[in-house]
């Protein structure tokens, strides 16, 4: 590492992420507070939005945690314990500090895995029992697994987290219980093995259970002060979404009763009253029971919803859709031909990573927008553990000095470890700020997996969709420049450029012309190859911003 260059710019090493602070564009200033800001992965421009659609559950209803955890996790140890499981069970409580978004479960082995982009596993769990490197060797080669294989579940939701903690509960509890003799497959007592995948089908079937009984809408709707949290911004954004001509629908998974009594709540303001407006105003369109993934594929049957009633009518809704109705099912493809609205032109607001975010961006095209409530924590880490992060810079310069001076031609091995230890405790401390797990985001330096499906598929990310708030809808969302290592930690310098052939080559002023474009005109005349070499194009060509091609195509036909 060079030595200068760890003093001026911040650089991510294998053993801890040092903030950059001095990387040019990330250097610029926001006028928004980190908490209202929206961020963004790839560029976007509201202006050309033309349809908000929204989801509902941890969406437009923020369910408060931990209170709302606290009673799933509840809910599911109580349906564990009908069906058969140890009574003791019960005295489990839920921790908040323990489970995040993201987590891998492996049904073969029993392990909770925290992993990065490319399956390389980061944090194993076992029961409570964080596994030592050794150990996750000899269960997984090279510390790897493959996502596409069967035995993995991804634990990617809101809801997933206290069926995370619950599979943690049991592993530990089956494990470490005298009366159970632990394998690496399962759990023994007498004549009955329970394996890891018959526990995690069990919870899984459990977590359905809570679904499709009603037992969780249930609890929820009978203390909504509880466990809803109700923002009064939220009538005005959509106030101001209509003001400015945008057309709004919602698109939930939910049924129309629990949509409809969620929903009342989340409006039930005194300026709401007043004007004589109900939740459903506020939409233009609204759609119940989608189904999502499945929406975004073949779909389902698309049929009226009698809000006296609450059931669903007969035969199949041809159209038109009209405002105020409400409508269960349906298809992408359907309801964009009877809105007539085009992929690109939608931007979709959602909590879940595949049955929202994923599936709408891949197989339809619209814009999204990615609703991470964990960012609160993560930003408040981020800007009181300065220090930590301070501390791991200046380990990072002291590693750049121990290596100062050194080349290819030294024969002596500095000693780093006491560096490298440092190191550690600081990440370790770092990451003990988050929580038992660490950050959702990252593990050291390296990104989760969880992070990268965000990178991937969410255009624009925030911890409330409140937060549009605090935008003009004319605003241009630019996504800041994906820097590789070898563009964020070297210094820009205007003098010349060095090779490793010793080489010193000045900058040149003036673009460089190949000299195929020195060929004299008669050369060029007495050719039949139509071009001889591609000509350098007079206007933009290059679409840095996935929202400028209406531009491009405009000044290239002038």
């Amino acid at each position: 590492m060079d030595h200068h260059l760890a003093r001026d710019e911040s650089v991510a090493t294998d053993n801890g992420l040092v903030p950059s602070m001095s990387y040019g564009w990330y250097g610029r200033r926001h006028h928004r507070s980190a908490h209202h800001r929206v961020f963004v992965n790839r560029s976007l421009h509201l202006d050309k939005i033309k349809f908000f659609g929204f989801d509902m559950d941890y969406t437009l209803a923020q369910y408060n945690s931990p209170q709302f955890e606290e009673m799933e996790f509840s809910l599911l140890l109580t349906h564990l314990i009908s069906i058969g499981y140890p009574k003791e069970l019960q005295a489990f409580e839920y921790d908040p500090t323990f489970p995040i978004r993201g987590l891998w479960f492996d049904t073969r082995f029993g392990n909770l895995l925290k992993v990065d982009a490319y399956g390389n596993i980061l944090v194993c769990v076992h029961g409570f029992t964080f596994v030592k490197t050794s150990d996750i060797y000899s269960m997984y080669p090279n510390k790897f697994i493959r996502l596409d294989e069967s035995r993995i579940f991804i634990l990617n939701t809101l809801f997933n987290l206290p069926e995370a903690y619950v599979l943690a509960c049991l592993v530990d509890f089956f494990t470490n219980s005298p009366q159970y003799t632990p394998s690496q497959t399962g759990v023994k007592t007498g004549h009955i093995f329970m394996s890891y995948k018959s526990i995690f089908q069990d919870v899984r079937d459990a977590m359905d259970c809570l679904h499709t009984d009603g037992s969780l809408k249930e609890e929820t709707l009978s203390n909504l002060e509880k466990y809803v949290h109700k923002d009064e911004r939220l009538p005005m954004l959509f106030n101001r979404m209509h003001e400015h001509g945008k057309i709004t629908f919602l698109l939930t998974n939910s049924d129309y009763s629990y949509t409809e009594k969620i929903m009342s709540h989340l409006f039930d303001f005194p300026s709401v009253k007043k004007s004589n407006k109900d939740w459903k105003s506020f939409f233009d369109y609204i759609l119940v029971d989608a189904k999502k993934p499945k929406f975004f594929a073949e779909g389902t049957t698309l049929r009226e919803v009698d809000t006296k009633t609450g059931t669903i009518q007969i035969g199949i809704h041809l159209g038109p859709l009209q405002p105020g109705q409400i409508y269960s099912g349906g298809s992408c493809d359907v309801f964009t031909q009877l809105i007539g609205a085009k992929g690109r032109d939608v931007l979709y607001v959602g909590d879940h990573i595949y049955g929202d975010i994923l599936k709408s961006k891949k197989t339809r095209g619209w814009r999204t927008f990615l609703i991470v409530p964990e960012l609160q924590k993560e930003l408040n880490v981020w800007v009181n553990k300065q220090e930590l992060f301070n501390r791991l810079q200046e380990l990072d310069i002291k590693l750049g000095d121990t290596y100062r001076d050194l080349d290819s031609s030294c024969k002596e091995v500095p000693d780093i470890s006491e560096v490298r230890t440092k190191i550690r405790e600081v990440v370790h401390e770092l990451d003990m700020s988050y929580g038992m797990l660490g950050s959702i985001f990252r593990s050291g330096s390296r990104q989760t997996f969880f992070a990268n499906q965000i990178c991937h598929y969410a255009d624009i990310y925030s911890s409330s969709s409140i937060n549009l708030m605090y935008y003009p809808f004319s605003y241009m969302f630019r996504a800041p420049p994906m820097l590789m290592p070898h563009e964020s930690t070297v210094q820009y310098d205007s003098g010349s450029f060095t090779f490793i052939n010793g080489e010193v080559e000045e900058p040149e002023a003036e673009q460089v012309v190949p000299a195929i474009r020195r060929r004299s005109k008669m050369d060029r005349a007495e050719s039949r190859v139509p071009h001889l070499y591609a000509e350098p194009p007079e206007v933009i060509t290059h679409h840095h911003d996935t929202d400028e091609e209406e531009e491009s195509d405009k000044s290239a036909e002038q």
